[in-house]
């Protein structure tokens, strides 16, 4: 359970205007690498309906649906109203205009991409405003506090890198710099923005879920100090092309996950609830699978079979580690922030469904076995350069993505 702050909830509404853009974004977003299976099994990934593609997965449904959480999240962990509601539903409109037509116009035109990446950025920015603004009112700031600060300050540098790639494209402007930013922008957008947000909101949420008690918080500094470094290290040989300094850099981030994976392993440990539940379950497995890929990266580095490796990789990445972190968590989050605006004012008035009814937990276990699959099949599928296995394990994403949003939407019907 989720305990509540009274006078700091966030209408229902905001939230869940995200999630349901999110669920969208994710099915078109499934639906374009698997109708343009053929260019990625032959590492084409720089063409219009890729990037199309990968944006709508990163921003549409990533970066909307983290957004959504935050909103209800960030009033519950740091004990403070959201700024402004009113603000938040405009910031939601602008962001959702600005990336679906930044998706479509890198699909049909991407030198015209420029007007609607301004427009998106516009609407990430009023949300840094709106979180940043929140902020300020925690009466005292903590770990978690530098951990979401940071993350908005990478999501801030990954859209302006994108924005710089796209005026690249149309002016030329720091063109010998183009493919460092790329590579900078991918990286500072998943393992900086996603991947400090999940560490942030897991000290919040794993002990709410397993009920852990008596725990200490000295390891998250170090997580964060090695994590941060090993960004900043990475980024800084892309500029240098320094390959000494790309290795350096994977081994602080592999340290730094590998203490941030010991630490929420001591944090369950102090649990009182003897059973996790099984969605809960699968945002800890995620963590093992963010290690395993944070080791695979560092060898390929060592190795310097990086460029070889980094489509596998990034996939893995962005579905065993991100995504797999979010719909465990989401699973847990959407039912009860439901049940709470429907059935928390009438409790002992009117006979009311329980919590575990609000969505099918047994749907939970073939949901995310079929994610691990179709992950699994689609990274053979792009190191064996073999179609057939990436056409069967992008169907099996594609499956996976429309029963989790159905099993969302149908929390909405209870």
């Amino acid at each position: 359970m989720i305990p509540q702050n009274l006078g700091s909830e966030t209408n229902i509404k905001l939230p869940f205007s995200f999630i349901l853009f999110s669920i969208i974004a994710m099915i078109l977003s499934q639906t374009l690498f698997l109708v343009n299976g053929e260019s990625l099994i032959n590492g084409i990934y720089r063409i219009p309906a890729i990037w199309s593609a990968a944006h709508l997965f990163i921003l549409g449904w990533a970066l909307m649906i983290a957004m959504g959480s935050m909103y209800q999240l960030v009033p519950v962990a740091f004990l403070t109203p959201i700024w402004s509601e009113k603000f938040g539903f405009i910031q939601f409109g602008v962001t959702a205009i600005g990336i679906v037509w930044f998706a479509g116009a890198l699909y049909i035109s991407p030198e015209s991409a420029l007007i609607p990446g301004v427009v998106m950025l516009a609407g990430i920015l009023l949300f840094i405003v709106q979180m940043g603004m929140t902020l300020r009112k925690q009466a005292k700031p903590n770990i978690l506090t530098i951990f979401v600060g940071s993350a908005l300050l990478c999501l801030f540098i990954t859209i302006a890198f994108g924005i710089t790639l796209v005026i690249s494209m149309n002016t030329g402007f720091a063109g010998s710099y183009y493919t460092s930013i790329f590579k900078s922008h991918i990286l500072i957008g998943t393992a900086g923005w996603f991947t400090l947000l999940i560490f942030g909101f897991s000290y919040k949420m794993a002990p709410m879920f397993s009920l852990s008690h008596g725990y200490p918080m000295n390891l998250a500094k170090y997580v964060f100090g090695m994590y941060a470094a090993g960004l900043i290290m990475v980024v800084l040989s892309f500029f240098l092309d320094h390959s000494i300094m790309l290795t350096g850099g994977f081994l602080l981030l592999l340290i730094g996950f590998s203490l941030f994976l010991y630490h929420i392993s001591i944090i369950v440990k102090k649990r009182i609830k003897k059973k996790l539940d099984r969605p809960f379950s699968f945002a800890l497995l995620a963590i093992i699978f963010g290690e395993i890929i944070h080791l695979l990266a560092f060898i390929a580095a060592v190795t310097n079979t990086l460029n070889v490796f980094v489509g596998p990789l990034m996939a893995a990445y962005l579905f065993l580690w991100i995504a797999f972190s979010i719909i465990g968590y989401l699973y847990k989050i959407v039912p009860f922030l439901w049940w709470t605006h429907k059935y928390s004012q009438i409790i002992g008035k009117k006979d009311v469904p329980a919590l575990k009814d609000m969505i099918n937990e047994k749907l939970a276990l073939p949901l995310f076995i079929i994610f691990i699959l179709g992950v699994g099949i689609v990274s053979g599928g792009l190191v064996l350069g073999l179609a057939v296995l990436f056409y069967i394990g992008q169907s099996l994403i594609l499956l996976a993505s429309i029963i989790f949003g159905g099993a969302i939407l149908a929390v909405m019907k209870k």
